[in-house]
């Protein structure tokens, strides 16, 4: 009789630790409070009619798809509410109430369910959505114009459009701290780098999302930056004026990190935010647009499955049977 041993071995994973899909975006929502309660001290009741219609208008897209699909219903997983509540803090104080269900009508149906739902999208269905209606209605995506009449304690124009139209000097009224802390104009979730940093140390923390994304897309925002104003101090503003303004931490964090559309392996994850920090730097510098973190990670997104190909090299040896 032999006497060889027979291992039965299935598929992974062999243990499963408890948590699940809810769990995952029910601690992103988590991590996004402290930037919600910024929005509300800056921005007031405008703030919590845009972050309350974004949360409830994504869900009933949702609700609704399930319904008319006869599908088992979704919005319990928490990645509905997600999505609105990530959508509305991208987006000014005083967006009109249309433009933010249209807004969450692109990225639940156009961005993740018609794609095949969660896990299928290749495009964050945030930026997706943000770019689409960014060309569609490009006025409502100037944040100048959108709050030219905003009462603010710290009025000023947007940091980003100012820089890129008047260089460095338009922006010496700023500080790092003060931009830090929220002594800007911006979208809803955007001007508080410190409640994003909050956030996004939270969430590194727990397990929730990849150090590599976050940490590789603010080194190629710093690196970048750094190379554009030793290039031209007078034309280009410096690292930390670009870390902290317009869309990067919320980007950093919440955006890039995003499952279905970014990379799992260690090296293509560094490759991943690196390429996408550095093209928020050339696209705010040299392209059309004062904030260039969402076509960065639209960019990124579309070259993930390539980076994705790049896998560590199988552990083991082969072994002759000769």
């Amino acid at each position: 009789m032999s006497n060889e041993k027979k291992f039965i071995v299935s598929h992974a994973p062999f243990w499963h630790n408890g948590s699940g899909i809810p769990q995952r975006y029910y601690q992103i929502m988590l991590a996004a409070i402290p930037a919600v309660i910024a929005a509300l001290a800056y921005f007031g009741i405008p703030a919590l009619g845009v972050i309350s219609l974004g949360v409830a208008s994504a869900v009933i897209w949702e609700l609704a798809l399930d319904r008319i699909s006869k599908r088992p219903t979704t919005v319990g997983d928490g990645h509905a509410a997600m999505t609105g509540l990530l959508m509305a803090l991208v987006l000014p104080a005083t967006t009109p109430w249309w433009i933010v269900i249209v807004a969450t009508f692109f990225a639940i149906i156009i961005s993740k369910q018609i794609f095949g739902g969660i896990g299928s999208n290749p495009f964050n269905p945030v930026a997706l959505s943000y770019a689409i209606l960014m060309l569609a209605w490009k006025d409502y995506f100037n944040i100048d114009n959108m709050l030219v009449n905003y009462d603010f304690s710290f009025a000023a124009a947007y940091p980003l459009a100012a820089a890129k139209h008047f260089g460095p000097a338009a922006v010496q009224s700023h500080t790092l701290l003060g931009l830090f802390i929220g002594q800007q104009s911006g979208a809803l979730g955007a001007t508080c780098g410190l409640a994003l940093t909050i956030g996004g140390i939270y969430l590194i923390l727990r397990g929730i999302i990849r150090w590599e994304i976050s940490i590789s897309f603010i080194a190629g925002i710093l690196v970048t930056a750094l190379i554009f104003q030793v290039s031209d101090p007078a034309r280009f503003a410096g690292p930390g004026f670009h870390l902290l303004t317009g869309l990067t931490l919320i980007g950093a964090f919440f955006l890039a990190t995003e499952d279905s559309s970014s990379p799992v392996n260690f090296l293509p994850m560094l490759i991943y935010g690196a390429l996408a920090g550095t093209m928020t730097v050339v696209i705010r510098n040299i392209g059309a647009y004062p904030d260039g973190v969402i076509f960065a990670l639209l960019l990124a997104n579309l070259v993930n499955p390539l980076l994705d190909k790049i896998r560590p090299k199988a552990l083991g040896k082969v072994v002759s049977n000769g």
